[in-house]
């Protein structure tokens, strides 16, 4: 039998986030025929990202924060658990951020209208090329950052995949400083390829930027490797785990 947790998803934050995402969203595709910045574009995003942590009952508790630089541009680089990763970043980080996320992204009514209007990277991954280098190079140069999911997917147990290296290219050819940052405890939230969200608390671990200057023509993958190696312990420091009514068969579903 479906838990309360089910549904309290399916009739009540389903249709309130739809209504968040649809007002928001109008607002974001209009602003953006005038401002083609962005900058109206991603108080809106913000707005919708603390609606639905409110909203869903999730509580972010950010550490590190000192350590960033206000109003400098950064590739913040993030582990991937959860389809609330994006909004908890989005309201936890006071930047102009763009995420850097895959095609079918763009297929989404007004979340994916939103991302191809307001300078989002949208790519297929099997033809990138070096357009979304230049891509991101245009809007680092404006002075936006960009978060990045170098796992390239959701981890279902907690544990850390390995890390594309192509996600790291940019930052290393551009000279723009990496901020590794670890999520801790999103997938409680709402587990991959289940429906049922949970409150709860995540934690973000926001570690010491890494200067990348001079390391121009340096190996990616090498480099996303270090990265990697910072975030990993307290990205599966919850490993074992599980949200009030799941138990590990059901995790592994």
């Amino acid at each position: 039998m479906p838990s309360f947790y089910w549904w309290r998803t399916v009739l009540f934050l389903v249709p309130v986030i739809a209504i968040y995402t649809i007002v928001l969203g109008t607002l974001s595709l209009i602003s953006s025929l005038i401002e083609r910045a962005g900058w109206f574009a991603h108080w809106c995003a913000r707005t919708w990202s603390r609606l639905i942590l409110v909203t869903s009952g999730v509580k972010v508790r950010a550490t590190g924060l000192e350590r960033l630089e206000p109003g400098k541009t950064y590739v913040f680089v993030a582990n991937h658990q959860s389809l609330y990763d994006i909004p908890i970043l989005f309201w936890s980080l006071p930047y102009q951020l763009r995420i850097i996320a895959k095609e079918s992204l763009g297929n989404i009514p007004f979340i994916g209208w939103h991302l191809r209007r307001t300078g989002h990277l949208l790519v297929d991954r099997r033809h990138a090329g070096r357009r979304i280098f230049t891509e991101a190079a245009r809007l680092t140069s404006n002075g936006l950052s960009l978060i990045v999911f170098p796992e390239g997917t959701r981890s279902r147990d907690g544990r850390v995949a390995r890390f594309k290296g192509g996600s790291f290219y940019l930052a290393l050819e551009a000279g723009l400083p990496v901020v590794p940052i670890s999520v801790v405890g999103s997938r409680h939230v709402m587990l991959r390829g289940r429906v049922t969200s949970y409150p709860g608390e995540v934690r973000l671990v926001i570690h010491e930027p890494i200067d990348t200057t001079g390391l121009a023509g340096s190996d990616p993958k090498e480099f996303g490797e270090r990265v990697r190696r910072i975030l990993v312990p307290d990205a599966e420091a919850d490993l074992g785990s599980m949200p009030p009514d799941v138990d590990a068969v059901h995790a592994r579903a």
